[in-house]
């Protein structure tokens, strides 16, 4: 099977797109205006302490990690965000 060459790595242009949606921008500055300031420090310190830094024990059920994983993923996105608005 071979690639097909004019599609390439075209597939990456909609991630680029959507970086330059007005919408997407928008969003970007919202969340930043969100957790701006010390209590916005605050919140995003504890959430970074309380679960991106949380250690699960050698034992921990598959439950329990899919759950601080789904947590990490959500609480990432967040701070992501929030870089990206501040930018």
């Amino acid at each position: 099977m071979t690639a097909d060459p004019d599609t390439g790595w075209s597939w990456f242009e909609g991630a680029a797109a959507a970086a330059k949606d007005p919408s997407e921008l928008e969003l970007r500055r919202a969340y930043a205006r969100c957790f701006a300031g010390p209590d916005g420090d605050e919140v995003i310190a504890h959430l970074t302490r309380s679960i991106l830094d949380r250690r699960l024990s050698p034992n921990a059920s598959d439950a329990e990690l899919r759950h601080l994983e789904g947590q990490r993923f959500a609480i990432a996105g967040v701070i992501a965000m929030v870089e990206r608005g501040r930018a």
